[in-house]
């Protein structure tokens, strides 16, 4: 689904991201919100401000749709604007408001009149912001899609969290069925597989109350009444596989979220007699109407929220779940901190961390300095701290008993006063434009995308230990953090990551398919490498190549055996040299989280496969074992 590698500035090795989605339904008439809220325009002020609460969910394109209730024939019911400018939230809003409402403001205290005749006036409102995949930023790539159809009730607007590893599969069924998709992408294949349901429910039901006598409009009435979103929902449901959260409005005014059976991608919802509100993340919903976090519910994975055109609401399961494997990256970094099982989480990733920390700086807490590099490492980071503070306070302790007797009041309080040496040292400058074209003297700039706070560390005596987000590709840190902090002249730089080694590919919504781009996958090739074990990267393409035509509920993940030819420590300690550029003084150590580590920290979160290579469905495993026989091919593309 959509993702980018155009992030805001924070993880140190930016990564491509998840997208949002926001689906409002309002259950009471528009004159209802204009009494109560002094505005017909709430269900759309609403929409905005989910959106802008989950803008860091996608900054590549963003997309709005609403449906109105009840309209006669010949009159619009369905409206839809989006924008893949920097600013699409703003750039939506302002289109709808300058090109409408601000040109009838006297009018905008009569609901029914905007209703009638204004776009953007309905029910039911779906945003979605977008990171782009694979660098595709088209308008015709943001979300909402339409599957319009002159029957109310075939009209589907559909936007999504999600990727799917079995595209091809889902595009020859639909061909199989007589459909002639436009494109083979999973957002298309969605859509008309979803829509190929809902005109086999439409037509049945069409044809049963014909053949009984109704009339037509009398059976257009009774097919919203009946329609069965849930069985259109199992029928399409049945080949997915992969990570998703699907929002759809049906023209006639039902509408879903369904959620994938491992919970892979997030979703959220609360309702009251006023709204139902979905959402990608909590806090969204409860800064944006005021909620407490206890009336905000988890969608149960293989479930759906289900709002009929009536109103009636209920949660459906349409189809079995598994084993939930919510995505643990949603914790380290996707997430905003606000939420506040995502700040605990944080928080233990960087406290589980402080005693191999301690340990690598051995103990030496008077000539160490801690600080963080992106701004969403902050909060592991205060973890951290806590955790080295408890350790130190194990320390005041065991000297203050130590030496009991003969302590004087001084003595005491320089013990007491000893602290963890917290500082802001890296700073992250406005994004540089090079303009150069020669490799050298590029690097030379991106080197300047950081700064530093000269003067706090002791020269060529102080350990320096930055924590970051996670270490994906150490690209940004061989080329940028290292090489400025090394300006500070430490004797030593560890680089502290609050994940696990990123080892293998995700295809559930992260866009990371290429192994060569992990940096933990190139220093294993280095170390089969310098050690002769080159063999063992044919016998595991060879193991590839043999399972590449199973069945997919066969495949197993064959890279999984290459990597424990080594230990985690092993492998880190060629990352660290890998990541040290060349010319600098300093000795550089890497030290990842452990698998071990992450599940203490975020033991609801059990997501782990581009760590462990623990896939949560069977197309992981093709996937991952495609990108190896890319590498080994030495293709340059996507594995999924």
């Amino acid at each position: 689904m959509a993702h980018s590698q155009n992030w805001r500035g924070t993880m140190s090795d930016q990564i491509k991201h998840e997208c949002g989605i926001a689906f409002i339904r309002l259950l009471k008439p528009l004159s209802y919100y204009h009494r109560k809220y002094g505005t017909a325009l709430y269900g759309l002020n609403k929409l905005f401000l989910l959106m802008q609460k989950e803008r860091n969910r996608g900054q590549d394109g963003s997309g709005i749709a609403t449906v109105k209730l009840g309209m006669p024939p010949g009159k619009r019911y369905i409206s839809r604007h989006r924008s893949n400018k920097k600013d699409s939230i703003e750039e939506i809003f302002d289109y709808i408001h300058s090109n409408y409402f601000n040109k009838y403001k006297d009018k905008l205290a009569h609901p029914a009149w905007l209703k009638e005749h204004l776009p953007f006036t309905g029910e039911l409102l779906l945003g979605h912001l977008r990171y782009g995949t694979h660098g595709i930023n088209s308008i015709e790539s943001c979300h909402p899609f339409l599957r319009q159809n002159n029957w109310i009730s075939r009209n589907l607007v559909l936007a999504g969290n999600f990727n799917l590893t079995n595209v091809d599969e889902l595009f020859q069924n639909l061909v199989g069925i007589g459909q002639y998709p436009k494109e083979k992408s999973d957002t298309v294949t969605v859509l008309e597989k979803i829509g190929h349901f809902l005109d086999e429910e439409v037509q049945g039901l069409y044809d049963e109350y014909t053949a009984e006598g109704y009339k037509n409009p009398d059976v257009n009435d009774l097919i919203f009444k009946n329609l069965d979103v849930k069985n259109i929902l199992e029928n399409s449901a049945k080949d997915f596989d992969g990570g998703y959260v699907m929002c759809g409005m049906i023209g006639h005014g039902d509408a879903f979220v369904m959620r994938d059976p491992g919970g892979i991608r997030p979703a959220y919802y609360y309702k009251d007699d006023e709204v139902v509100v979905v959402a990608s993340e909590r806090p969204a919903i409860q800064t944006s109407f005021g909620i407490h976090i206890s009336k905000i519910k988890e969608l149960p994975p293989a479930h759906a929220v289900i709002v009929k055109s009536d109103g009636r609401f209920s949660i459906e399961q349409f189809t079995e779940p598994k084993e939930q494997t919510s995505c643990s990256f949603e914790s380290i970094y996707f997430s905003r901190g606000t939420d506040r099982d995502i700040y605990l989480e944080r928080k233990k990733l960087g406290e589980v961390l402080a005693s191999r920390v301690y340990d690598a700086i051995d103990g030496d807490l008077d000539n160490t300095v801690f600080s963080f590099i992106p701004n969403t490492a902050e909060t592991s980071f205060l973890g951290l701290i806590k955790g080295l503070e408890s350790k130190l306070n194990e320390l005041k302790t065991e000297q203050i008993q130590t030496e009991n007797g003969s302590m004087t009041d001084l003595r005491i309080k320089e013990i007491l006063d000893k602290r963890v040496r917290v500082e802001k040292l890296i700073v992250k400058d406005a994004k540089l434009r090079t303009f150069i074209a020669d490799d050298s003297s590029r690097d030379e700039l991106v080197a300047h995308a950081y700064d530093v706070t000269y003067g706090i560390v002791k020269n060529h005596v102080d350990t320096l230990v930055l924590l970051d987000d996670s270490i994906v590709r150490g690209t940004t840190l061989k080329q940028s953090i290292i090489r400025i902090a090394s300006r500070l002249r430490p004797k030593k730089i560890i680089i502290v990551s609050a994940a696990p080694q990123i080892r293998y590919p995700d295809c559930y919504g992260i866009d990371m398919s290429k192994m060569n781009d992990f940096v933990a996958f190139r220093a294993l090739t280095e170390l089969l490498r310098i050690d002769k074990k080159e063999h063992l990267l044919h016998a595991a393409y060879a193991r590839c190549k043999e399972h590449e035509n199973l069945p997919v509920a066969e495949i197993e993940n064959q890279v999984i055996e290459l990597f424990n030819t080594y230990s985690q420590e092993e492998i880190s300690r060629k990352i660290g040299e890998i990541i040290k550029p060349k010319g600098i003084e300093p000795d550089v150590e890497v030290i990842y989280q452990t698998l071990e580590g992450l599940h203490e920290a975020c033991p609801e979160r059990k997501g782990d496969w581009y760590f462990s290579g623990n896939y949560p469905t069977p197309g992981g495993n093709r996937v991952v074992n495609r990108a190896f026989m890319n590498f080994m091919e030495g293709k340059d593309m996507r594995a999924y």
